[in-house]
Protein backbone atom coordinates (compact mmCIF):
# COMPACT_ATOMS: atom_id res chain seq x y z
CA UNK A 1 0.00 0.00 0.00
CA UNK A 2 1.26 3.45 -0.87
CA UNK A 3 0.12 6.48 1.06
CA UNK A 4 0.54 10.12 0.07
CA UNK A 5 1.09 12.61 2.86
CA UNK A 6 1.11 16.37 2.90
CA UNK A 7 4.53 17.88 3.37
CA UNK A 8 3.65 18.84 6.95
CA UNK A 9 2.62 15.29 7.82
CA UNK A 10 5.69 13.88 6.11
CA UNK A 11 7.91 16.20 8.19
CA UNK A 12 6.04 15.14 11.32
CA UNK A 13 6.53 11.44 10.57
CA UNK A 14 10.20 11.96 9.80
CA UNK A 15 10.67 13.90 13.04
CA UNK A 16 9.11 11.02 14.98
CA UNK A 17 11.50 8.57 13.37
CA UNK A 18 14.48 10.86 14.02
CA UNK A 19 13.46 11.13 17.68
CA UNK A 20 14.41 7.48 18.04
CA UNK A 21 11.06 6.43 19.41
CA UNK A 22 10.11 4.78 16.11
CA UNK A 23 12.26 2.65 13.83
CA UNK A 24 10.52 3.59 10.59
CA UNK A 25 7.84 5.76 9.00
CA UNK A 26 5.64 2.67 8.73
CA UNK A 27 5.87 2.20 12.48
CA UNK A 28 4.74 5.81 13.04
CA UNK A 29 1.79 5.35 10.69
CA UNK A 30 0.80 2.05 12.33
CA UNK A 31 0.85 3.72 15.75
CA UNK A 32 -1.32 6.55 14.40
CA UNK A 33 -3.80 4.05 12.97
CA UNK A 34 -3.94 2.16 16.28
CA UNK A 35 -4.74 5.43 18.05
CA UNK A 36 -7.43 6.15 15.47
CA UNK A 37 -8.93 2.70 16.08
CA UNK A 38 -8.94 3.37 19.83
CA UNK A 39 -10.61 6.73 19.29
CA UNK A 40 -13.24 5.18 17.02
CA UNK A 41 -13.95 2.47 19.61
CA UNK A 42 -14.36 5.07 22.37
CA UNK A 43 -16.67 7.15 20.17
CA UNK A 44 -18.73 4.05 19.37
CA UNK A 45 -18.98 3.23 23.07
CA UNK A 46 -20.14 6.76 23.88
CA UNK A 47 -22.72 6.64 21.10
CA UNK A 48 -24.00 3.29 22.36
CA UNK A 49 -24.26 4.68 25.90
CA UNK A 50 -26.10 7.75 24.61
CA UNK A 51 -28.54 5.58 22.65
CA UNK A 52 -29.22 3.53 25.80
CA UNK A 53 -29.94 6.73 27.75
CA UNK A 54 -32.27 7.95 25.01
CA UNK A 55 -34.07 4.60 24.95
CA UNK A 56 -34.41 4.66 28.74
CA UNK A 57 -35.78 8.22 28.61
CA UNK A 58 -38.25 7.37 25.87
CA UNK A 59 -39.48 4.39 27.88
CA UNK A 60 -39.95 6.66 30.90
CA UNK A 61 -41.97 9.08 28.79
CA UNK A 62 -44.09 6.22 27.46
CA UNK A 63 -44.88 5.29 31.08
CA UNK A 64 -45.89 8.87 31.82
CA UNK A 65 -42.83 9.56 33.96
CA UNK A 66 -41.86 12.77 32.16
CA UNK A 67 -41.44 16.15 33.81
CA UNK A 68 -43.02 19.41 32.65
CA UNK A 69 -41.11 21.35 29.99
CA UNK A 70 -40.22 24.41 32.09
CA UNK A 71 -38.78 22.22 34.84
CA UNK A 72 -36.82 20.15 32.31
CA UNK A 73 -35.46 23.31 30.71
CA UNK A 74 -34.34 24.70 34.07
CA UNK A 75 -32.61 21.42 34.97
CA UNK A 76 -30.82 21.31 31.61
CA UNK A 77 -29.59 24.88 32.06
CA UNK A 78 -28.30 24.05 35.55
CA UNK A 79 -26.62 20.87 34.32
CA UNK A 80 -25.03 22.70 31.39
CA UNK A 81 -23.73 25.50 33.61
CA UNK A 82 -22.17 23.02 36.02
CA UNK A 83 -20.41 21.12 33.24
CA UNK A 84 -19.06 24.27 31.59
CA UNK A 85 -17.27 25.10 34.86
CA UNK A 86 -15.30 21.84 34.76
CA UNK A 87 -11.76 21.98 33.35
Amino acid sequence: MNVSLTSNLEKYVNAKVKSGRYYSASEVIREGLRLLQDQDAMREGRLKELQQKIDRGMAQLDRGEGIPGPIAKAELKRYSAEHRKRP
